[in-house]
């Protein structure tokens, strides 16, 4: 990328950020203290500090505009539960800092002498900030604030809001397929490095996520109070006393989920999100089901098939080449939430699955580890204190997620406990 398309890059991430928590007071921005979020006015300034840290003073040299910003905002270094107990600059300091931050990064990246080392930081940096926006995002739902306001948002079709569902199954053929990124890639984290030749068998596939309706089926059997359902997950249903999905709420005969800070019916057709491993990992097995591996869904998202096996050919999207828009996916906060699971068929994988970019998150039975080729980046807190911890993977992005980094090959992953993030799933056959 040129140093002007970073520089754009650099405005319209911090602008989302700022738009993000603009409507909140600042008792807002601070919040209770709970495991899974961060104070909102310790977070938008690590964003800051990420920038500052990686781009100005570690790539550039330059002095820290703080000097002590790491015993700020270093999340490496400071303990999670400790970060609201921080003598933090004011909400007005903080904004100040953010745009120096930000107003130095982009006159860097604008001078002509720029490096490609400085370019790629503030890239990465990017992309950092772009993973927190959605975080923002649901810890606003988390905390029940009300939704976002985004002045630029391109905004939803009714046929893509309700488009319906989309059930059956696909047949995937088996073969070898090239897992993770190429050298080639123009962008990739550590997690993704590099990619490797998996043996894949044939497996068949939900064309679609599994929907709201068909979660309130599992729900109304007793799903919930069925231990042999659960496998491992029982220790954990019995911990947390979960008896439904975690912003769902009975209202006569029905179901209502809380979206934001107010109530809503369930939309039938939409994709059931803010659930946990454990709960995606019991329904399949209520459904007779099973999680597919990451393998085989990116196998899924970005093979194409062959004369009885699987193409040598890789699709950096589902759809291929073409660079994402809005009638392939529900990214970038268009619809403040999900769509039904049949919109976007301009989206379609080469089997003819559907939604594997954008609406929802999709959980893995895979757990994350380190490719065999595993590079590690400059940013060791990316992935490698996360290997050991029995997380995750999660695949494919949610309605919250930037398109400029969502590609068949990202890895997200969470512990399995998490129902807070913008995640579904999608099975397989047996």
């Amino acid at each position: 990328m040129t140093g002007e398309q970073l520089a754009a890059w650099v405005h319209d991430a911090r602008q989302r950020t700022m738009d993000l928590v603009a409507d909140l007071d600042d008792d807002q921005l601070v919040g209770p203290v709970l495991p899974t979020v961060n104070p909102l006015i310790w977070e938008i300034g690590h964003l800051s500090w990420f920038s500052e840290k990686f781009v100005l003073r570690d790539a550039l040299g330059e002095p820290p505009i703080i000097p002590h910003a790491d015993a700020l905002w270093d999340s490496g270094a400071i303990p999670h539960d400790t970060r609201w107990r921080l003598s933090l600059p004011s909400r007005k300091e903080t904004l100040a800092y953010m745009a120096e931050v930000r107003d130095r990064t982009v006159e860097r990246l604008l001078d002509r002498r720029c490096t490609d080392v400085v370019r790629h930081f503030a890239l990465y940096a990017v992309l950092h900030e772009d993973t927190h926006t959605e975080a923002i995002t649901y810890t606003r739902q988390r905390l029940c604030y009300p939704a976002p306001q985004l002045p630029d948002l391109v905004g939803t079709s009714a046929a893509d809001a309700g488009a319906g569902p989309l059930p059956g199954d696909v047949e995937v053929p088996g073969g070898t397929h090239l897992l993770g990124a190429l050298r080639s890639d123009p962008f990739a984290y550590d997690n993704e490095k590099w990619a490797h030749p998996v043996e894949i068998a044939p497996f068949a596939i939900a064309r679609a996520p599994v929907t709201q309706s068909e979660f309130a089926a599992f729900v109304d059997d007793g799903g919930y109070t069925r231990p042999e359902l659960w496998g491992a997950g029982e220790q954990w249903l019995r911990s947390s006393g979960a008896r439904q999905p975690l912003y769902w709420r009975r209202e006569g005969d029905g179901w209502q989920r809380r979206d934001f800070d107010g109530w809503v019916a369930l939309e039938p057709h939409r994709p059931v999100i803010h659930l946990s491993f454990w709960e995606a990992a019991a329904h399949c097995r209520w459904a007779g089901r099973r999680l597919p591996t990451e393998a085989e869904w990116e196998v899924a998202a970005s093979a194409e098939p062959g004369e009885g096996s699987l193409r040598d050919v890789r699709r950096p999207h589902p759809w291929g080449d073409e660079p994402t828009a809005p009638e392939h996916a529900n990214l970038e906060w268009r619809a403040m939430g999900t769509v039904d699971v049949a919109a976007h068929p301009a989206g379609d994988s080469a089997f003819g699955l559907r939604g594997m970019i954008g609406n929802a998150w999709e959980w893995t039975a895979s757990t994350f580890s380190p490719y065999p080729n595993f590079e590690q980046d400059a940013y060791r807190d990316n992935s490698w204190p996360w290997f050991a911890e029995g997380r995750k993977v999660l695949r494919g992005g949610a309605w919250a997620t930037r398109a400029r980094y969502i590609r068949t090959t990202y890895r997200n992953y969470f512990t399995t406990e998490r129902r807070d993030v913008l995640a579904g799933f999608r099975t397989c056959a047996r």
